[in-house]
């Protein structure tokens, strides 16, 4: 019989553990408020390191440390995000604390959980998946498309999810714009490709 998951206060352990880790994680998911979005949002932010000025040094005569930006990668709300939830789950399932302990993220990925408001650490395979999922869907009206690359995302090691995330954000805006559009293709197909369904279902199966 499969043991019930102990209740969990969400906002003490978000307030309390999450907190900490979300201060050096290399990726955030915030839930959050969007005037004129549908409650909740998800954001996906990037930590990365710039120096303005690299020759740049501080008082003592050091080299200033880089220092950390956070930069939007993608978000989702309303219908995407309830369709998607399912998989964004399992992508955060296996983000654990310094010492391997499982930080039980799926737990705010629900309806109880997505009314938290906050931020969730995650490492970089989650983090680089889930920013692809939301940059993927963006402009796709077709929910069975955003919910097939959700799932083929989720299927992605974490060497693949880094490098076409890198793709789609390291190489300026028409080279960026031109990889989300092939990898929608390559991962969604085509708007009203009677494939889309018959390969939906097959990932439904197996998941």
């Amino acid at each position: 019989m499969a043991k019930k998951k102990v209740p969990l206060d969400l906002a003490k352990h978000l307030a309390e553990q999450l907190a900490k880790l979300s201060a050096k994680a290399p990726f955030l998911l915030r839930i959050t408020e969007w005037q004129d979005a549908p409650i909740p949002v998800l954001v996906v932010k990037e930590r990365q390191y710039r120096d303005h000025d690299a020759s740049a040094k501080g008082p003592d005569g050091q080299r200033r440390r880089a220092r950390p930006v956070l930069i939007e990668r993608g978000n989702l709300a309303g219908e995407p995000l309830h369709r998607c939830l399912p998989m964004l789950r399992r992508v955060v399932e296996g983000v654990t604390d310094p010492a391997g302990v499982p930080l039980e993220l799926s737990r705010y990925l629900t309806n109880e959980g997505l009314r938290s408001r906050g931020n969730l650490p995650l490492d970089e395979e989650a983090g680089a998946k889930l920013a692809l999922i939301f940059r993927l869907q963006d402009r796709i009206k077709d929910l069975d498309r955003v919910e097939l690359i959700a799932h083929r995302v989720r299927q992605f090691t974490r060497e693949e999810a880094a490098y076409w995330l890198s793709r789609t954000t390291s190489f300026g805006p028409i080279a960026n714009r031109w990889a989300l559009s092939g990898l929608r293709t390559m991962l969604g197909g085509h708007a009203d490709d009677k494939g889309v369904q018959e390969m939906l279902e097959r990932l439904r199966l197996a998941a």
